[in-house]
């Protein structure tokens, strides 16, 4: 991958933004308005939580080659004080309209196991290839968000022994284990409202009873 450009996103800024993410449902509210958001360096990506059950080759590869390419401006993706918009080269030579690359989303989350864990809101892929190239990951850690506004999905029960790397999504495939699969987006976290791009949006594999 060629990246033409690239321009920092501030520590200031991500977590300025970040605080202006609102619900998808629910009467939209700003679920991180009172919780506190903090930039973390070096946790093992081990430690951080899945709720997602499959990651996706193609994405992992992605990340990986961003890595490297950074990596030869001197630039490690996994160790951001802040985040990056960085504007990579298409087929045609032309510069494809800017990404934003900001540290995975973790929140702290009660299960109802009773534990608290870091759990994966946005970033498997980042947080999955930096696991596969042994590297420590920054995060943006959201503690004390309203309890009321859990993650849309639970933690999965088996870590990361049970995550498959897939080429594609099986037609009727289950991502995760939804805290309220009649209305499971009423709670999901809209971060490309706030990060335009950062988000990207996944073929639709849900059984239909699932499909809001």
């Amino acid at each position: 991958m060629k990246i033409l450009r690239h321009e920092p996103i501030k520590r200031h800024e991500l977590l300025d933004a970040l605080k202006q993410t609102r619900l998808r449902g629910l009467g939209q509210p700003l679920v991180y308005e009172h919780a506190t958001l903090s930039l973390e360096p070096a946790f093992e990506p081990s430690s951080l939580v899945p709720a997602q059950n499959y990651v996706l080759t193609e994405d992992f590869e992605r990340i990986k080659a961003l890595y490297y390419s950074f990596s030869a401006q001197g630039i490690d993706i996994f160790e951001l004080d802040g985040g990056l918009r960085f504007w990579p080269q298409v087929e045609n030579g032309e510069e494809h309209e800017s990404i934003p690359l900001i540290p995975p989303v973790i929140e702290e989350s009660l299960e109802p196991d009773g534990q608290t864990i870091f759990l994966i809101n946005d970033g498997m892929h980042r947080v999955y290839a930096a696991k596969q190239l042994r590297k420590k990951i920054s995060i943006v850690l959201a503690r004390n968000v309203p309890s009321e506004y859990p993650y849309y999905a639970y933690a999965h029960p088996n870590g990361w022994r049970d995550v498959v790397e897939l080429d594609e999504l099986p037609k009727d495939y289950v991502k995760k284990r939804y805290r309220d699969p009649e209305n499971y987006k009423a709670l999901f976290r809209d971060f490309n409202a706030v990060f335009p791009g950062v988000q990207k949006q996944r073929k639709k594999t849900n059984p239909a009873w699932l499909r809001t």
